[in-house]
């Protein structure tokens, strides 16, 4: 999978506070990623979190 620092990634499963949208902050073995809604910041492996992509939204030029 293609993804970089700063794409949204749309979940299967939505947080506890009901958003299912995340930003990625940082990249390598584990990924940082942040609630959308709440603004929790999260760290998971990137095998488990590859498995529950559904969507990814690219980051353009012009956000960068």
């Amino acid at each position: 999978m293609n993804i970089s620092v700063g794409d949204i990634l749309t979940l299967k499963k939505e947080h506890p506070c009901g958003e299912k949208r995340w930003r990625v902050t940082r990249i390598g073995a584990d990924f940082k990623i942040v609630c959308l809604g709440c603004g929790h910041e999260v760290m998971i492996a990137r095998s488990k979190l590859e498995k529950n992509i559904k969507k990814i939204e690219p980051v353009t030029e012009a956000e960068k």
